[in-house]
């Protein structure tokens, strides 16, 4: 018989859910909630702020955000005057999204903030602990991106091949 007992305290997707929920919440909180921001419309300031403007779909892949929700958050932003948005000159249907000077303002004056948090979150480990960390969840969001959907396994839990 198959053990049925599951200890959440050491079963890893709770962890990283447990611990992404705090830091969002005490971020959000005490951060972007002045500035009427939510965590999604953070991470979209926060890429192009460090990548500068990008394709709506590339912005998208970037803030692991679907494209029509993007697409929500972009224009509440662009609204807000946080953001610029743009037709692209080479394809009618490519859209360009950029901080405005604004967006860029209030970025620059967040990202202490977004710092500040990420330090004490990490309270206690060593420089090397962390980037081991920030390593192994860059890695484990890898195996679960490229992780073939259920459809496309074998009940044994392997891949099957696709057929014509």
């Amino acid at each position: 018989m198959k053990d049925l007992k599951l200890d959440l305290g050491d079963f890893l997707p709770y962890l990283v859910n447990r611990v992404g929920v705090i830091i969002a919440e005490q971020f959000g909180a005490e951060a972007l909630a002045p500035h009427r921001l939510s965590i999604a419309m953070w991470r979209v300031m926060a890429v192009l702020a460090s990548t500068g403007g990008q394709r709506q779909i590339d912005l998208a892949e970037l803030t692991s955000t679907d494209a029509s929700t993007l697409s929500r958050l972009v224009t509440r932003l662009v609204r807000m005057g946080l953001l610029t948005r743009t037709r692209s000159a080479s394809s009618n249907r490519e859209v360009a999204v950029a901080l405005s000077a604004k967006g860029s303002a209030l970025v620059a004056r967040l990202i202490p903030r977004a710092r500040a948090i990420e330090a004490d979150a990490a309270a206690g480990l060593s420089g090397e602990e962390l980037a081991v960390v920030k390593r192994c969840l860059r890695r484990i969001y890898g195996n679960m991106k490229s992780r073939p959907a259920e459809a496309d396994r074998s009940p044994q839990g392997r891949r099957v091949g696709k057929t014509a």
